[in-house]
């Protein structure tokens, strides 16, 4: 005898989902992998970040966002306008368990030409940093100097990290609260030896689409067991708060976003960006000069989106 379906609200398991038709997958991982493409080519070209013959030296962790752009600069190689190298870089800090084989075979698989750098920097963060201390800070010094020499041994003229825009956004917020500026990581940028010059290519893509586009392509993902079990870091802190944002008011963070890109610095209060000691009556008009008391009416027309989603109460235009 067949049996009665179970009613809902049971314990029983739910039923298996049926299996996603692959061509549908291959679809929607063809459109993703086109977006990145899109974004990374547009980012390049806005910063001026690769240009003919550089040697870009792409920063390979083993995490979803190295490996995705590390796999997204490989595919614009081949169709860029300018010529230019590719080699992939790891820091192997020696934390124990670390599967050094993977990284290798990959970059191997791959045909791209790769160096495992070995240097023993878990246990000097693990020496310094008293337990319970955030790591992040002296291991991410540790690895730039490392990484900045190995550029300068293998002539690459660029190198290029995996930040995405919600680590910019983060730093943003982080500087905000904390270190009282208005500073975020910028998309090129020389190091403080001036001898390198640093890109984040991906600085216009969202983390979310990293991580489907790493489950997509099955990347061989190592996760940091330092300073990644850290669960109590303010960064992670202020990625909720994004996140939370994202859900509850969409477009927030594009429109913050945005305003990084967007900056009217006589309208803010830094005297080293604005000689605010030399404003004077002229007599002549001023364009921009007090637009901040102006009524803005795409901002208008925000606000009242986000005051009035159903579009219930009419909007007066400003006279």
């Amino acid at each position: 005898m067949d049996r009665e379906p179970t009613p809902a609200g049971t314990d029983a398991p739910p039923a298996p989902r049926p299996p996603r038709d692959p061509r549908r997958t291959g679809f929607e991982t063809n459109k993703l992998r086109k977006r990145l493409r899109r974004l990374v080519g547009q980012a390049i070209a806005d910063y001026g970040m690769i240009g003919e013959g550089d040697r870009v030296m792409v920063c390979v962790s083993g995490g979803k966002d190295s490996y995705g752009l590390l796999d997204v600069l490989l595919s614009l190689k081949d169709a860029a306008p300018v010529r230019f190298e590719v080699i992939a870089v790891n820091l192997d800090q020696k934390q124990p368990g670390f599967p050094a084989d993977v990284l290798p075979r990959y970059l191997a698989s791959r045909g791209v030409p790769f160096r495992i750098e070995e240097q023993d920097t878990y246990s000097v963060v693990r020496r310094v940093v008293p337990d319970g201390g955030t790591m992040c800070s002296l291991c991410s010094r540790l690895r730039r100097g490392v990484l900045y020499r190995v550029a300068q041994e293998l002539g690459a003229t660029r190198i290029a990290l995996g930040h995405h825009r919600d680590d910019l956004l983060a730093t943003f917020f982080l500087n905000l609260f904390f270190g009282g500026k208005l500073k975020t990581m910028p998309p090129k940028l020389v190091s403080d030896d001036g001898r390198n010059v640093v890109i984040r290519p991906l600085c216009y893509v969202r983390e979310r689409d990293l991580a489907r586009y790493a489950q997509a392509m099955a990347f061989p993902i190592i996760p940091c067991n330092l300073c990644g079990s850290q669960e109590h870091l303010q960064r992670r802190q202020v990625g909720a708060m994004l996140r939370d944002w994202e859900r509850t008011h969409p477009g927030r963070l594009d429109s913050i976003f945005a305003a990084l890109g967007t900056v009217t610095a006589s309208h803010l209060m830094d005297r080293r960006l604005h000689d605010f000691a030399a404003v004077r009556a002229t007599g002549a008009p001023v364009a921009g000069g007090d637009t901040g008391f102006d009524v803005d009416a795409a901002l208008e027309a925000a606000i009242e989106r986000v005051a009035d989603p159903a579009g219930t109460i009419p909007v007066v235009p400003a006279k």
